[in-house]
C-alpha cells in the first residue's frame, strides 16, 4: 500500500513539474524541418538534370559567381545576432542599427539575384522554358529569393513598427524565431551557391 501510495506521489509530482514545450518555439521548428525538405528536393532535382539540357545555354557558359551577395547574405547572420544580442540588453538603439544593416544586406542581395535574372534573360536569352537547366534553376534559385524575400517582409515590418514607437524589447521571443528562419535561409543559400554556382559550373 505504501508503495502504491508512494508511486501516486512520484506521478503527481512528474505531472506537476512537466511543461508543454513553447508553442513558438515547436512551431518554428517544423517550419524550418519541412522547408528543409523542400529544398532538399529541389537541390536534388537540380543535380539529376545537370548537363541533361540539348540545347544552350548552360551554366558555365551564363553563370557569374555572386560573390559580393553572398557575402552580404551570410555576413546578415552575423548582423541579425548583433541585433538580437542587443535587443537582449534593451539597448534599441543599437538593435536599431544591426536590424537595418541587415535589412541593408538582404536587400542587396535581392538586389544582384534581379540583376542577374534580367542579364540571363534579356543578355543570355535563359528563360524558365528555354531548357532543362533554365527550367531547374529558376526554381531553385527562385524558391531561395522567394523565402529572402519572405523574410526581409518581416525584418521590415520590425523595424517599422519599432520606428513607430511599438515597444519591441516586450516581442523578444518572437525576434528570436525570425532570426532563426534568417540563418536558415543563409544556410540553405550555402547549399544553393554550391550545387549552382560552384558544381554545375565545372
Amino acid at each position: 500500500m505504501a508503495d502504491a501510495l508512494d508511486l501516486t506521489a512520484d506521478a503527481l509530482t512528474l505531472e506537476r513539474e512537466w511543461k508543454t514545450p513553447d508553442r513558438g518555439t515547436v512551431g518554428i521548428i517544423f517550419l524550418i524541418i519541412t522547408e528543409s525538405v523542400l529544398f532538399l528536393t529541389f537541390v536534388a532535382v537540380y543535380l539529376v538534370y545537370i548537363g541533361a539540357s540539348v540545347t544552350g545555354p548552360y551554366p558555365k557558359d551564363v553563370l557569374e559567381t555572386p560573390i559580393l551577395a553572398t557575402v552580404c547574405l551570410l555576413s546578415s547572420s552575423l548582423t541579425i545576432v548583433a541585433a538580437e544580442w542587443a535587443l537582449e540588453r534593451n539597448r534599441i538603439g543599437m538593435f536599431r542599427i544591426w536590424w537595418l544593416v541587415t535589412i541593408v544586406l538582404g536587400l542587396y542581395f535581392l538586389f544582384d539575384t534581379g540583376m542577374e535574372w534580367k542579364k540571363l534573360i534579356y543578355v543570355d536569352h535563359l528563360t524558365i522554358s528555354t531548357n532543362l537547366f533554365g527550367t531547374t534553376f529558376y526554381s531553385l534559385v527562385g524558391l531561395h529569393a522567394s523565402h529572402v524575400t519572405v523574410g526581409m517582409i518581416f525584418l521590415l515590418l520590425v523595424i517599422g513598427v519599432n520606428l513607430l514607437g511599438f515597444p519591441i524589447e516586450t516581442q523578444k521571443r518572437r525576434v528570436k524565431f525570425l532570426s532563426w528562419y534568417w540563418h536558415f535561409v543563409d544556410a540553405v543559400w550555402v547549399i544553393v551557391f554550391t550545387v549552382v554556382y560552384i558544381i554545375s559550373t565545372r
